[in-house]
């Protein structure tokens, strides 16, 4: 079958499933393959409750209510790209090595306190993930925001060819998925084939003019700044009075070239944000530079930023019976994981109250043992002492640590013996350490 004809199929039954265990709601189930399963084995399943299966084994077909195609995550992918041109509106799109999901979620925030805005739920960022949102989107739609990931170059740019964006952040550059990518000049260079997707078709960049690698990525000629710096479109101003982060900002129309001659007493360009870590300071900016582009009012940035509350793991601040707690373990990298310990180590309570639970960075390949010395020796650099490691890399390096355990299962049993109470907790690990287990414990 064509993609005209799905895309009239698709029109009346909306609903894209992917999960045979779940109600397909009259919807089209698409029999995707991994590495352990193959979903045309599910189809019938699947057609309990969808009105049509995609597949790609003819073996199965037994009636018509059975798609038949090549290869059923192109037809996902093409689906989603003939969809995506029914609409003419502003899309931009994430990526980048950290920040990228809550970079998303705060613009997708501020743009909504005007607008109907479709933007990408949780981290649906692959080439899976990236077709599945695109499908989401609807005529009442008015901007879309679409994260976009990627473990190995090539990947950006096969997004865009998809995603079509007419506006992009990258919002930084870092160590992440060196197993893959090999080095980090490939990362940069897997993430600058969104600057190249906007350069060619006249798009539009928002960049951190602070950043220098971005600008070495060569953004496009519609660019428009954000950062601490005076020459920006859109400045702030991190303050110290806290462990939240909280900025006052000035766009350009109230900018001067002299940097005392700024006014920054503005309450309604003063945020107190729900986030903790001056990294995301960042990413706070980028969404008040972006809202401050679409025309939205200070009031409402403010409004929509301070009512921001960070879920998922990452940079959760959590008052338990005992302790208080740093979540930070959606996902860990080089860079990510020495931010957050620089940003710990800053952190208004006495050294000596402060617990770093730290979890194995994955998927680093050849880089992984000099990356988690490294993150060792930030922790030594810093003067924190209590600190206990799980996984088997950062044991491999361990500096004299006595808490150190293989799994997270080991540290729950340790501290149900061994309870830690009334610190301040930072929990940092990549996904699949699990390090969120460890939570009810604390």
């Amino acid at each position: 079958m064509n993609i005209r004809s799905l895309y009239k199929i698709f029109e009346k039954h909306q609903k894209i499933n992917t999960d045979s265990r779940v109600d397909g709601q009259n919807g089209i189930f698409f029999a995707l393959k991994g590495p352990n399963f193959d979903g045309n084995n599910f189809a019938d399943a699947a057609l309990k409750t969808n009105a049509y299966a995609v597949v790609d084994n003819p073996e199965i077909v037994i009636d018509d209510r059975y798609i038949l195609v090549d290869s059923v995550i192109s037809t996902l992918q093409d689906l989603a790209l003939h969809h995506r041109d029914h609409f003419d509106i502003p899309i931009i799109a994430i990526t980048g090595t950290n920040g990228k999901t809550t970079t998303k979620e705060l613009v997708a925030a501020v743009l909504s306190t005007k607008n109907n805005v479709y933007y990408t739920k949780g981290n649906l960022n692959n080439h899976i993930g990236v077709p599945l949102s695109l499908l989401e989107l609807r005529k009442e739609h008015q901007i879309a925001v679409i994260e976009m990931g990627a473990s190995a170059v090539g990947e950006i740019a096969f997004l865009c060819s998809m995603v079509r964006p007419n506006y992009g952040i990258i919002t930084n550059i870092g160590k992440a998925h060196l197993e893959t990518f090999e080095s980090f000049e490939n990362v940069a260079r897997a993430k600058s084939e969104l600057y190249q997707y906007l350069y060619a078709r006249n798009g539009t960049a928002f960049v951190n003019y602070d950043n220098e690698v971005l600008e070495d990525l060569n953004p496009p000629k519609k660019t428009i700044y954000y950062g601490k710096s005076q020459f920006t479109h859109c400045q702030g101003k991190l303050t110290e009075n806290t462990d939240y982060v909280e900025l006052a900002w000035t766009s350009v129309e109230t900018s001067v070239n002299q940097a005392s001659d700024r006014i920054w007493t503005d309450s309604n360009k003063y945020i107190k944000s729900n986030l903790v870590g001056s990294y995301n300071f960042e990413n706070i900016l980028a969404a008040i530079c972006v809202g401050d582009f679409f025309g939205i009012e200070d009031i409402y940035i403010k409004e929509a930023i301070e009512n921001y509350i960070p879920k998922n793991n990452r940079s959760q601040y959590i008052k338990t019976d005992n302790n208080n707690l740093i979540i930070d373990c959606y996902n860990a990298n080089p860079t990510s994981m020495k931010h957050a310990i620089l940003d710990f180590a800053k952190f208004k309570v006495d050294k000596g109250d402060k617990t770093l639970i730290l979890g194995d960075m994955l998927e680093l390949g050849k880089y992984s043992q000099i990356e988690h010395d490294c993150v060792l020796q930030t922790v030594e650099d810093v003067g924190l002492t209590d600190i206990y490691i799980v996984g088997k890399e950062f044991n491999k390096s361990n500096k004299g640590y006595d808490k150190c355990f293989a799994t997270v299962e080991e540290l729950i049993k340790y501290l149900e013996a061994n309870p830690i109470k009334n610190h301040t907790i930072l929990i940092k690990g990549s996904r699949g350490v699990m390090l969120e287990k460890v939570i009810p414990y604390l």
